[in-house]
This record gives C-alpha cells, structure tokens and sequence, in this order.
C-alpha cells in the first residue's frame, strides 16, 4: 500500500469542487496496467463519487476516496 498523500476531508472536498467538469483519470488497475482516459465527474457521496467516462459507449464506474488519497486513481483538472 502506498502512503497517503494528505487527509480524507481534504480529498472529498477538492473532488467535490470539480463536479461536473472535465478532468484527465490516471487509474492504476494492478499488476502494472494503467488507465488513461478523460472523464466528468458526474455524482459525489459520503463515502464514493461516480465518473462518466468519455468514449463510444459513456460508461459511468465508481471511486472511492481512499483510491484518490493512496495514489491509485490520480486526477489532473483540464
């Protein structure tokens, strides 16, 4: 596991400011396979946030903020 990069209430409330605008995911899926892809952040919960990810088929997947403080999913706002 690597280390957290800074506090949970921090993380919920930067994701929570880029609701609905565009942003470029780095996601790290295991065994050395990352996703690049561009993507809207479409809902924000207590405990996860939903994307909308851009492509032919617009598929929606769910983070957690855990994923966001570890490093595994690393956002860039455009």
């Amino acid at each position: 596991m690597k280390a957290p990069i800074g506090k949970l209430s921090s993380v919920k409330e930067q994701i929570a400011n880029l609701k609905g605008t565009e942003i470029e995911m780095s996601i790290n899926r295991g065994r050395k396979k990352f996703d690049i892809v561009s993507a809207t952040i479409a809902d924000v919960y207590p405990s996860v946030f939903t994307v909308k990810i851009k492509g032919v088929n617009q598929t929606v997947q769910t983070f957690s903020y855990f994923d966001v403080l570890c490093g595994n999913v690393i956002i860039q706002a455009d």
